[in-house]
């Protein structure tokens, strides 16, 4: 052998070593990057008994506690991974998600334990959960709050540590559970209709129920994840055991479906306006029977088109962006703070004590605006409160992408958001002590969402000096 050919056999030998043990590892991490992977978790968080519970005046009054627990509430995780990044979905079993404190606690740490980049957290708005505060009036939360929390970070570890390859598909159903509780007559003056046993035809309403599907490579479902308008109130104030209302029946419901029972997600939409047909029902008049049948009916649907759709491979990518837009207060803040205490009594502070500190001068309140977009395809915009529905058919009208889903009840809570118009009405959820934030906050929130979903199709450049200028991550 020449010493020419000696060095062809060695370099030969080299190359093919340096084959084996750097082309797998590359070739993986761009399979890996090119892949649309998830982990899935639940947990439960339902609280110990004896504890104040969210939503209805009347429980506040009277100083009534929850006495139980009628089905478990959860705090379920679906962790997505594309490109080397990280997002974490949390849908909550509770009324509102916690204040930007504790946000900023559970970011950290997931951050940390799991290199999650983006977090969305989400409540269903039961009002049949523990009520949360911005601020607590002794100056140290209630030992439940802490619990929760540490309970959510372990889920999000445990769903970023089993990720796995998925396919996604999307579907689009229609039930009718509920309806504009808002009648706003001729005269232009508006009166509340709080229940609607009769089922009398409302308008606006959005009976569109949104269906994400995840399926694992054998073609089974890992998540499916089901986005509707509609208050969970179908139990009132007289009920004083914890549960996820509605929403309980339909996981339920969708879960049973399918033998592999999947994680399912609900992801509350813009219902700031909409109630279930059967809401605040007595409990000596068939609530949970009622609360059943609304459940059965969004699931039974949810389910019908989860098992119609049809995932399939696609191009991997997550693009995100958590944006804080300043609005004022409607109000002048004595003059809010009166009308508080008119109709809510002196415990009704508490659940505003932060708007209260940030009403004082510069008056300005901090919201932040969220925006998801999986594989250039659905998007998920949210918003940090109690939108009324037209924003989300307005959303799903103007989104460049065709499956668009607007989140409630996400990154924060501040109250409703009415439209303009709405506003300009008056009534519940639009005018007096219940809605705070700026006119046209909305709005303003909703175009911010489209401008940076655009930008991440690549189809606008950020303007400078603008509110948008931060390009998506």
């Amino acid at each position: 052998m020449t010493p020419r050919t000696a060095r062809k056999v060695l370099l030969a030998a080299f190359a093919a070593l340096a084959t084996c043990l750097v082309l797998p590892p590359l070739t993986a991490q761009a399979a890996h990057s090119n892949i649309l992977q998830a982990g899935v978790a639940q947990v439960v968080i339902t609280p110990p008994p004896g504890l104040p519970m969210y939503g209805y005046a009347d429980r506040i009054h009277k100083h009534q506690v929850s006495t139980g627990t009628l089905d478990p509430l959860y705090a379920r995780v679906l962790v997505l991974e594309a490109g080397g990044q990280r997002a974490a979905i949390v849908t909550l079993d509770l009324g509102r998600t916690f204040d930007e404190s504790w946000l900023a606690r559970l970011r950290a740490a997931a951050k940390q334990t799991s290199r999650i980049d983006q977090l969305i957290v989400t409540a269903s708005h039961t009002h049949s959960g523990p009520n949360i505060l911005d601020t607590y009036p002794d100056g140290h939360p209630p030992a439940w709050q802490n619990t929760i929390l540490d309970k959510i970070s372990g889920a999000i570890q445990q769903a970023a540590l089993h990720l796995e390859p998925v396919q996604v598909g999307t579907g689009t159903g229609e039930v009718h559970i509920g309806y504009n509780r808002r009648q706003v007559h001729p005269d232009h003056t508006v009166t509340m209709l709080w229940s609607n046993p009769e089922k009398i035809p409302t308008a606006p309403v959005d009976a569109t129920v949104t269906v994400i599907r995840m399926d694992r490579r054998d073609g089974t479902p890992l998540a499916i994840l089901v986005n509707y308008a509609c208050h969970p109130v179908v139990f009132g104030a007289d009920h004083l055991e914890y549960s996820a209302d509605y929403v309980a029946a339909m996981v339920d419901t969708v879960v049973g479906a399918f033998p592999t029972r999947p994680l399912c997600l609900f992801l509350q939409g813009a219902d700031g306006d909409i109630n279930p047909y059967y809401a605040t029902t007595p409990m000596n008049e068939g609530a949970v029977q009622k609360r059943d049948w609304t459940g059965h009916e969004l699931g039974q649907e949810a389910a019908r088109v989860a098992k119609d759709i049809r995932t399939s491979p696609s191009p991997a990518s997550l693009d995100f962006s958590e944006d804080v837009m300043e609005f004022p207060l409607r109000w002048e803040a004595q003059n809010f703070k009166q009308a508080l205490l008119r109709a809510n009594g002196p415990l009704a502070l508490e659940d505003h004590a932060d708007l209260l500190a940030a009403a004082s001068p510069p008056s300005r309140l901090a919201l932040h605006v969220t925006t998801l977009l999986i594989n250039k395809k659905i998007a998920l915009v949210g918003m940090p409160g109690e939108p009324f529905v037209d924003f989300q058919i307005n959303l799903r009208d103007r989104c460049p992408v065709e499956n668009c889903i607007l989140l409630g009840y996400t990154n924060g809570y501040f109250d409703y958001f009415p439209t303009i118009q709405a506003a300009s009405e008056g009534g519940y959820g639009a005018g007096d002590s219940d809605t705070y934030v700026a006119v046209g906050a909305g709005e303003r929130m909703l175009d911010h969402a489209v401008i940076r979903l655009y930008q991440m199709l690549g189809e606008l450049r950020p303007v400078p000096g603008s509110e948008n200028d931060a390009p998506p991550k």
